[in-house]
């Protein structure tokens, strides 16, 4: 069992060791469910954290701005057309296929939003800020918790559980004083017989953990994580590239797919039952060289991710919303090796049949140099833990003046943009 507060070390170590390719390693990742509390009602919320930087321009493009395509040479055409929503915004090919969605109206986005961070663009302070939830008033070193667990603080009889973590460090967005249970293998993933059977004899009393527990030594080993992360260091060491590609080494696109099939099967398989909220993490967003290809898997990745969510929850996906949210986003132009640098304004993607979709919410600030923060990148008009709050005031009933100052301290929620039906 694992203390999620020792999480601040063990992303101290993956920084140190893998810097960049941790933040893009599409299986560096944990799952985290709660159960509803009485009278919590029956909606389910999903939050999945893009760790990388998803680029928000590119997966939501802004057709309609003129500068789009002089900022873009490259990146405004990769992939092909892609699928027209409003008139001014059309989504990357590669989401094309959440088409349904966006006509039923179960498919939202938010362009122009942000968390509090500005400025240094370091992953693991940003993904810091976004779990904490909290402004740039609070030194990250002393936050302990995350924005989800404090919200499981204040409704009484809400209890947590991490189904299963994958891979070397928690999730800090349910770190925190309401009780959380976690199994998050650190230095080897490959379990001995002798570890797994004396794992097995730990857990055999627990009925909350034990299946879970099974289940994530069963996925540890099939994963073979410890090959991966070293491939990963190796891909740093050689500039983060393949021999002859430019590209970052990632799993094939068949074994990326089953694992989030599998992911999003366990993840709806309890939220059918007693749990009201998931939440896990999805990396593989950092796209400093060759965009068009390296961007491509991981947004196919995020769609079928929705599309399989959509098909397992059956009915619940009537009272879901899922949230998708990165870090920050990326340069407004992009760079001379047909990619993007780490930028400030993104994009947030929203899903669900809870939701009112079939919008592109947020103010669009323009990509003249003047309208962008620091010349450079796109200028954040909204703060993105106003629209998560927004949701989990309209599913769990929570008041205002506690999501503005205990789940998210020092937030201002703006005007209610009713995002649920």
């Amino acid at each position: 069992m694992a203390d999620l507060t020792r999480r601040l070390f063990l992303r101290g170590a993956a920084a140190g060791v893998l810097g960049c390719s941790a933040a893009a390693h599409p299986w560096l990742t944990t799952v985290t469910l709660a159960q509803g509390a009485p009278g919590f009602g029956d909606h389910r919320l999903v939050v999945v954290i893009l760790r990388g930087a998803m680029d928000g321009m590119d997966a939501l493009r802004p057709v309609g701005d003129p500068l789009f395509s002089a900022l873009r040479p490259n990146l405004a055409q990769s992939g092909g057309p892609g699928l027209p929503l409003d008139g001014f915004f059309e989504l990357h090919p590669r989401l094309a296929g959440l088409a349904p969605l966006w006509t039923a109206e179960e498919l939202a986005f938010v362009h122009a939003t942000s968390t509090p961070y500005r400025n240094k663009r370091s992953h693991f302070d940003g993904q810091d800020i976004l779990e904490a939830g909290t402004g740039l008033d609070v030194p990250q070193t002393e936050v302990r918790d995350g924005w989800l667990n404090r919200m499981l603080q204040v409704v009484p009889g809400m209890q947590a559980e991490t189904a299963y973590a994958i891979g070397r460090e928690a999730l800090p967005l349910l770190a925190g004083g309401a009780p959380v249970r976690s199994w998050v293998p650190e230095q080897r993933l490959a379990l001995s017989p002798q570890a797994r059977l004396l794992l097995e004899q730990v857990y055999h009393d627990d009925d909350l953990f034990r299946e879970a527990a099974t289940e994530a030594m069963d996925l540890a080993d099939e994963m073979q994580m410890e090959d991966l992360a070293k491939a990963l260091m190796q891909a740093e060491e050689t500039d983060m590239a393949a021999p002859g590609t430019g590209m970052m080494t990632v799993p094939a696109p068949g074994r990326r797919l089953a694992d989030l099939d599998r992911l999003a099967g366990f993840a709806a398989d309890r939220l059918r039952g007693e749990s009201r909220i998931a939440a896990f993490s999805i990396s593989g967003w950092d796209t400093h060289r060759k965009q068009a290809a390296a961007l491509a898997p991981s947004l196919s990745g995020l769609e079928h991710l929705l599309l399989k969510l959509r098909a397992d929850l059956g009915t619940v996906w009537d009272r879901t919303a899922v949230l998708c949210m990165t870090e920050f986003g990326r340069t407004a132009a992009e760079n001379g090796s047909q990619g993007t640098d780490h930028g400030t304004g993104g994009a947030m993607v929203m899903a669900g049949g809870a939701l009112r979709g079939g919008r592109v919410l947020g103010n669009w600030p323009g990509l003249e140099e003047a309208a962008l923060f620091d010349r450079r990148d796109l200028m954040p008009t909204s703060d993105v833990r106003a629209w998560a709050a927004w949701v989990m005031r309209a599913m769990f009933g929570l008041d205002r003046a506690v999501l503005e100052s205990a789940v998210f301290p020092g937030l201002q929620m703006g005007d209610d943009p009713r995002l649920l039906r």
